[in-house]
């Protein structure tokens, strides 16, 4: 897969290979329960992140083994679309 930065460079991603997720939301059980309903039995790991300023939003990074840009997309797909997620990166 090729991706093009800000630099106009293309970078070659080379599968599989562990991949990162950042997820946002609002309520730390909420947010654990929505990566576990997504990634179900597959192997993950998810890590407490930053809470903001005011202490409303919560921050996650969950890594994953990734086999190709397809199952990298559909994982980044399922998260986006999670009611309990605002925001995945």
């Amino acid at each position: 897969m090729e991706i093009i930065n800000d630099m106009d460079r293309k970078v070659e991603i080379d599968y599989p290979c562990e991949w990162k997720y950042k997820v946002i939301g609002e309520a730390c059980e909420k947010i654990e329960n929505a990566v576990k309903e997504v990634f179900g039995e597959r192997p993950h790991s998810c890590t407490p992140g930053r809470v903001s300023r005011r202490g409303r939003y919560h921050s996650y990074e969950v890594r994953t083994l990734v086999h190709n840009e397809d199952d990298r997309t559909e994982i980044y797909r399922q998260l986006k679309k999670h009611d309990d997620l605002k925001m995945v990166l």
